[in-house]
């Protein structure tokens, strides 16, 4: 499938969201990741569901919302009734992950978990089931700008092989210093969702910055399909 972009409002000038929405989407954005955190989860905060259902009559992209949050099934209904499309929770920040996945697939969500770098993939494959996407951070979450971390990259490569052992229709979405240079990288491993903050909103051409990381997956050997070599 070809590769889709996330463009992440992490990045934005939160003093013209709108703009900003409208302006990645008008570029070829596939989908518009927000990143909510609570200060505590991550060290740093952004903000709330008013924020997703301010800009939800503004834009036709799919709401991305990715709760770096504690204690997320405290608020992830909010968001869904805010207008997200896909909610992701971290399997660090959930002791119930099974009944949270359980209870927004009932109201009509997909679904998402993230890993952080240092947690290894295995820590999913009991809620594959469950998910419509698996999200690999390549830096540490809670700021923007960070430098790609490429020790997580084999990681990548093992949950596409564990999601196709298992015959899943789930995708591999990856956050964290995303740009036509590393997008290779991780499309190669089996990434199909590419989370893009700086390289997108800082570009001097947002246009160029997304034809580049969907152009950066084309032709690469993808780990999913070549699973022995990976």
């Amino acid at each position: 499938m070809a590769v889709k972009v996330a463009p992440s409002l992490l990045a934005a000038d939160f003093g013209r969201l709108r703009e900003e929405v409208a302006r990645v989407e008008a570029a070829g954005a596939d989908l518009l990741h927000l990143d909510v955190m609570d200060g505590h989860f991550v060290p740093n905060i952004t903000f709330g569901p008013q924020v997703v259902a301010a800009l939800r009559p503004h834009s036709r992209l799919p709401f991305d919302v990715h709760l770096m949050i504690e204690q997320p099934e405290r608020y992830a209904e909010d968001f869904l009734a805010a207008g997200a499309d896909l909610i992701t929770v971290h399997v660090e920040a959930v002791v119930h992950l099974h009944r949270l996945l359980t209870r927004l697939k009932e109201r009509g969500a997909m679904v998402g978990v993230a890993l952080n770098p240092s947690t290894p993939a295995v820590m999913v494959e009991e809620v594959l089931p469950l998910v419509d996407v698996v999200l690999v951070m390549t830096v540490n979450p809670g700021f923007g700008g960070q430098k790609f971390i490429p020790e997580v990259v084999p990681k990548i490569a093992r949950l596409a092989r564990m999601i196709a052992a298992k015959e899943k229709q789930v995708l591999i979405e990856v956050d964290g210093g995303i740009d036509a240079a590393t997008a290779p990288l991780v499309v190669e491993a089996g990434a199909q969702i590419l989370v893009a903050g700086t390289s997108v909103f800082k570009a001097d051409k947002v246009e160029e910055a997304i034809r580049a990381l969907k152009e950066a997956g084309k032709g690469v050997e993808v780990c999913g399909r070549n699973a022995d070599r990976h």
